[in-house]
């Protein structure tokens, strides 16, 4: 029997060679649809996690990238060349594959669809694998790679990305206004005009164009055939070329709104919002691989450059039936039947409702501190904060006059949003991080653990923040650990939830003894409210 998949196109063997070869295949064939099957139904949660994620504009492109990937595949396809002998190297096809289960099962046990999806990259890694043998499977890399463009970021690398693109394109689209001599001042992500003002929000960030046009360079790079360094350009050019044009975008209507007003913008808003600006940063694309062409000794065209030749590739879909069975394909897919049938039969994980008081119930009168009122947060910020309950108001020392600013919020449901770090919701305030580190809490030793330490400042204005996770009953400064307790505490407890305290005060002067007046007041502040957290966040 040949090695893996035939060649569709040399298939001129004997036809007693033929009718065996008709008969292993057709066992082939089963096994491999048994895997598919009993897979698809065990990655159900990944699927429903993953069409969840496509319904939302940034991750819209989604159901394209599976399509866009088989056909890399199958052009690739084409140039594998038939070897005669059996292949003896699935091994690493079995171990990712048991390894892309067992990762699964994680995500399924603790009820977090993003690992299930993630794993189902590495199950389609080792089928090719399974099928191919080590050897050659290995060079289809590049489609199976692909597909993480389907994948939604985990919530916080989303938040934290999107963030970073908001202030980049503000600044960039700002530049390009000064440039038209359009008078305009930068506060955060708000671009005010003088009588009107302009919000980047997070639709403005870029990243519903992003996504989609890295996939397409990613594409590009892999048709382009020519030296490795014009593949990494065309891929790396994506980014800063999507970042450029939603700059221009944002510029534009600052122009619109500065000449005719806000209720202009809002049309053209909606109309560069989608296909212009996707097809524009193409457009770049091609631009780009045209120029790199015409930097090359040989002298050949755009489209040779891009190989865009697909004849062929529907057939060499129909080599799927030519699969050579194997133990490694009959082991794998007895596997994944028994996970699917046993699923069931697991003891799921209770989430746990925690009981807790309300922040409304937070004492005014805290250990010699006097809170004021709680403020409400503005119905935009509260809606992406997601919290299920939070805290804000001044705290006051008596006879101090510099207030605290307290802000704690809740989540019962991580799955269902996640802890916003001040690391990325200042900068989009407009405060600037000038540093952050992290220090020992200001407390016993049988209390201690660390927290953040930043200074933020806006124009001469200068604040000291203090900040700490608070994962079911333990405090830590890491975003990662803080992800690993919650992680831990389902598994253990069945508990969810999760918490983040803050705390900023104004520094005074910029001489030294500003600080130490800061300081020593989020030290006492951080002293007088610990105590009272169990109550709230247990």
């Amino acid at each position: 029997m040949g090695r893996g998949i035939k060649s569709l196109d040399k298939l001129s063997s004997p036809q007693t060679t033929l009718g065996a070869a008709s008969a292993l295949s057709t066992w082939g064939m089963f096994w491999l649809l048994v895997i598919t099957l009993a897979s698809f139904l065990f990655f159900e949660d990944g699927f429903s996690e993953l069409l969840s994620a496509w319904r939302l504009p940034e991750y819209s492109h989604g159901p394209l990238i599976p399509v866009l990937s088989l056909f890399l595949f199958l052009r690739q396809l084409k140039t594998v060349p038939i070897d005669t002998q059996s292949v003896c190297d699935r091994r690493p096809g079995v171990a990712l594959l048991v390894f892309a289960f067992a990762l699964a099962l994680i995500g399924k046990l603790v009820q977090i669809g993003d690992i299930v999806a993630y794993a189902m990259i590495l199950w389609v890694g080792a089928v090719v694998l399974l099928s191919f043998g080590w050897q050659q499977g290995r060079q289809f890399w590049p489609p199976v790679f692909h597909l993480i463009y389907m994948l939604p970021l985990p919530i916080g690398l989303y938040y934290g990305v999107s963030t970073y693109l908001q202030g980049v394109s503000s600044e960039l689209g700002v530049f390009f206004l000064q440039m038209m001599n359009v008078p305009v001042f930068l506060d955060g992500n708000i671009i005010d005009l003088g009588v009107y003002k302009l919000h980047v929000a997070e639709a403005c960030s870029g990243l519903r164009y992003l996504f989609p046009i890295l996939s397409f360079s990613y594409i590009f790079a892999v048709l382009y055939q020519g030296p490795v360094w014009h593949k990494a350009v065309l891929l790396i050019a994506a980014a800063p070329i999507t970042i450029l044009m939603n700059s221009v975008r944002i510029a534009i209507a600052g122009v619109i709104v500065n000449n005719y007003g806000i209720e202009y913008v809002e049309g053209f808003s909606h109309f560069f919002e989608g296909w212009v600006i996707f097809a524009a940063c193409i457009f770049i694309l091609f631009l780009l691989a045209w120029t790199l062409v015409l930097l090359r000794r040989d002298k050949i065209s755009l489209t040779d450059a891009l190989d865009l030749e697909t004849s062929g590739v529907g057939a060499q879909a129909m080599r799927l039936q030519y699969l050579a069975p194997s133990a490694a394909l009959v082991f794998c897919s007895l596997l994944a039947v028994s996970l699917t049938i046993l699923w069931p039969t697991i003891p799921k994980l209770e989430t746990h409702t925690i009981s807790r008081d309300p922040f409304a119930l937070f004492p005014s009168d805290i250990d010699g501190w006097q809170a004021g009122h709680q403020r409400a947060l503005d119905p935009v910020i509260e809606q992406v904060l997601g919290a299920d309950d939070y805290y804000s108001a001044e705290i006051r020392q008596f006879g101090d006059q510099a207030p605290v600013d307290l802000f704690m919020a809740w989540y019962r449901d991580q799955n269902d949003g996640g802890v916003h770090s001040p690391e990325v919701c200042l900068p989009g305030a407009g405060w600037e991080i000038a540093q952050l580190n992290k220090i020992d809490a200001p407390v016993s030793p049988e209390m201690a653990f660390s927290l953040n330490r930043a200074i933020i400042q806006k124009g001469t204005t200068r604040m000291l923040v203090y900040f700490w996770f608070e994962q079911q009953s333990q405090r830590t400064s890491s975003g990662l650990k803080a992800k690993l307790l919650l992680l831990a505490g389902k598994v253990r407890y069945g508990r969810n939830d999760s918490a983040i305290v803050r705390l900023i005060t104004p520094i005074s002067s910029n001489d030294d003894e500003g600080m130490i007046q800061a300081e020593n007041r989020l030290n006492e502040a951080t002293r007088s409210i610990l105590p009272q957290l169990p109550r709230f966040i247990p």
